[in-house]
């Protein structure tokens, strides 16, 4: 199964009088790069959610956020009026001491002042967590969604440069059969202006050897079982395929240079230009399969 690592996925939730909203994205990566944001009372189930996220995500550059909203006017942030006064005492006894005029905006000045402002953080229970839980499921689902129909995309990429791959191939053998007979009219022709005697049974030996070396029938061979394996990869049931489909088109690379190398002929040369430009684009796409 082709599957995506760029992805989506956003759900919203409640709880009581809190509201889970989660957003997770993610981009290609050649492992599991994962960025955690969330509420610090949340801080302690991040390991728990990391492996809920490396479960269903297993590969690629993961951003995952999630905000919680309190539906209360009343703020969890409290003024710390201890702390405020002993502010005020101080300043007025620094004022009067240094003979100059108090504040004339006390409460401007001292709410800037440091630890006067408090953050009441609660601790989460287990039914709350849950909760949130499910939202994140529900987010995880929706970016899974997302990443399979990135797949079948890229999917019909990769059909669409294979058949393109596989059409230049068969037109390779006109070309071929043509090719070693103009190799073996040049040689004749060659040996012809030099006037010598040349011994036919030896001639024939060294022109079957010389004609075997340019043979490109075992390189036409292998891309075609490379080509069928990667059909055969793409429709496995695995999803985690994009390293093999990876080391598939290096050897579908192999086959299509040493064809290159060996054609010794422009118009083969030009096919081959034509097969690799359609296997870059294989190599491009592959690298954001899962």
């Amino acid at each position: 199964m082709v599957l995506s690592m760029t992805g989506f996925g956003r759900a919203i939730g409640e709880y009581g009088k809190k509201r889970f909203i989660v957003e997770i994205k993610s981009l290609n990566s050649k492992q599991l790069d994962l960025s955690v944001r969330m509420p610090s009372v949340y801080k302690e189930k991040e390991i728990e959610l990391r492996t809920m996220i490396g479960n269903a995500l297993s590969r690629g550059k993961v951003d995952f956020m999630m905000f919680v909203e309190t539906k209360e006017t009343e703020s969890s942030n409290k003024i710390n009026k201890s702390v405020l006064a002993s502010y005020k005492n101080q300043i007025s006894e620094a004022a009067s001491e240094l003979g100059v005029a108090e504040p004339a905006d006390w409460m401007t000045l001292l709410l800037r002042m440091p630890d006067v402002m408090q953050n009441e953080l609660t601790e989460i229970d287990e039914d709350e967590w849950e909760a949130a839980k499910k939202v994140v499921e529900e987010a995880l689902q929706k970016i899974v969604d997302y990443r399979k129909s990135e797949g079948v995309s890229l999917k019909n990429v990769f059909v669409k440069n294979l058949e393109a791959i596989s059409g230049l191939l068969e037109s390779v053998e006109p070309f071929e059969k043509s090719r070693v007979e103009n190799i073996k009219s040049r040689i004749r022709e060659s040996l012809a202006s030099l006037n010598v005697e040349v011994d036919k049974n030896r001639f024939e030996q060294e022109m079957i050897f010389y004609i075997e070396k340019l043979d490109v029938s075992e390189e036409k061979n292998r891309l075609r079982h490379h080509i069928n394996a990667y059909y055969e990869t793409m429709a496995m049931k695995d999803e985690a395929i994009g390293k093999k489909l990876g080391f598939i088109a290096q050897e579908m690379g192999r086959e299509i240079n040493t064809l290159g190398s060996k054609s010794n002929q422009a118009e083969m040369q030009m096919i081959v230009v034509k097969m690799k430009d359609e296997l870059e684009q294989i190599k491009e796409q592959v690298l954001n399969v899962l």
